[in-house]
């Protein structure tokens, strides 16, 4: 059983209360089979840990690992052409007859195998790691077929066995309505979505269930059905709410103890009341605002005052946000949505792990937590949100120190 001490650290713990960023200069970590046994000023070490092995860190900030709630990484294909076609001019109706649109991602997901779409997926979870993150949320969602929801949910599963990293998996079915459907969205809920629920979960592939309740999408009464099945297979659900209108998909969510509601740009007072009183995580994702110009804000003042928690995510997919950087997604969220620096780094840590159900878990540095630090070339953690295009990691810690 390994023990060891990390020192020469400047701790930003993201507990709540207390000092901001929960700072404490000159810290210490102590770390047993891979888990946290005490955290604090390194003057304060307990006489038992005295004698671990150490690591020295040389003075850097040390913070939790960041955690991406919220992202499609697992699909097939791109959709560069239609971002130019956009920019050029095109309307979505004319995208859309040229084969772009989530058309296009259903095709090319369908069409490629379960390795390759783990190949591709790699190469986007390398730059997340690459920035200090341990755990990814990732969707189904482009198959839309009980099959090729299945065959996405495996490949997300196998990034597990690959590379350092916690993945949780979300069965998004619900996500958009298939050609060969089209005008018939409850026949796709009797003959898709809930039989792929059945099998995702007998599978063991699937942690929670989301969807998308929008217009384009799937109505409130609609997911409840979908949520319905959930519940009957006890698996917890989230879902994509308010993005595009308000359809009431926040409170919906809610009133199912939802652990998530995310996008929310057009969430009213009602929703976010309902929210609050759930526990449900507001989950923002800038990223997509910023590729579709968007020009409604999340509301982010009226979420602070009925204390919802908020968490921020990439979002990361080929259409309306192919963004592979949660530092970049910080940046984001202060610089579009007007979060604190502090908020923000939250947001990617602790408040995106309990989006995720594993705040016991992860999320912060204290006793009890997994040994999921990330350590940063930085003297103060708002660099982290300051800076653009500059990724100051120095090392991931996960588990133990080798």
């Amino acid at each position: 059983m390994k023990q060891s001490v990390i020192s020469g650290i400047r701790l930003a713990s993201m507990r709540d209360g207390g000092e901001p960023y929960g700072m404490v200069e000159d810290a210490g970590i102590a770390i047993e089979a891979g888990r946290i046994v005490w955290a604090g000023a390194l003057n304060d070490l307990p006489e038992q840990f005295s004698g671990w092995e150490r690591a020295d860190f040389g003075g850097r900030l040390a913070t939790p690992a960041l955690v991406d709630c919220h992202t499609h990484l697992v699909f097939g294909g791109n959709r560069a052409k239609e971002f130019e076609m956009r920019l050029e001019g095109a309307s979505y109706e004319e995208v859309a007859r040229a084969g772009g649109g989530i058309v296009s991602t259903v095709s090319a997901t369908r069409g490629t195998d379960e390795d390759a779409l783990v190949e591709g997926a790699l190469k986007r979870l390398d730059a997340f790691l690459a920035e200090g993150v341990a755990t990814v949320e990732v969707k189904s969602g482009y198959g839309l077929t009980i099959d090729d929801e299945l065959k996405m949910l495996r490949a997300a599963r196998r990034l597990a066995t690959l590379r350092p990293v916690r993945i949780k998996t979300s069965y998004l079915a619900a996500h958009a309505v298939p050609a060969e459907y089209r005008g018939k969205e409850d026949a796709y809920i009797d003959e898709v979505v809930l039989p792929g629920m059945e099998a995702a979960h007998a599978e063991g592939l699937a942690d929670a269930v989301d969807g998308f309740c929008e217009g384009i999408a799937f109505s409130p009464e609609q997911m409840a059905r979908v949520f319905d099945k959930a519940k009957s297979l006890g698996l917890p659900v989230k879902l994509h709410a308010e993005q595009l209108s308000n359809l009431g998909g926040a409170k919906l969510a809610a009133s199912y103890g939802a652990l998530s509601a995310d996008h929310l740009e057009y969430l009213d007072e009602e929703g976010i009341a309902a929210m609050a009183a759930a526990g449900t995580v507001a989950v923002l994702l800038p990223g997509a605002f910023y590729t579709l110009r968007e020009t409604q804000y999340p509301p982010l003042a009226d979420l602070r005052k009925h204390g919802v928690r908020i968490a921020v995510a990439t979002d990361c997919n080929p259409g309306s946000s192919p963004l592979a950087s949660l530092l970049l997604t910080i940046n984001m969220a202060c610089t579009l949505f007007r979060m604190t620096p502090e908020e923000a780094l939250a947001g990617a840590t602790r408040e995106g792990a309990r989006a995720l159900g594993l705040a016991d878990e992860i999320g912060t540095i204290e006793t009890g937590k997994r040994a999921e630090i990330a350590t940063w070339d930085v003297e103060h953690p708002a660099e982290l949100a300051y800076r653009i295009g500059f990724n100051p990691l120095h090392r991931l810690v996960s588990g133990e120190i080798a």
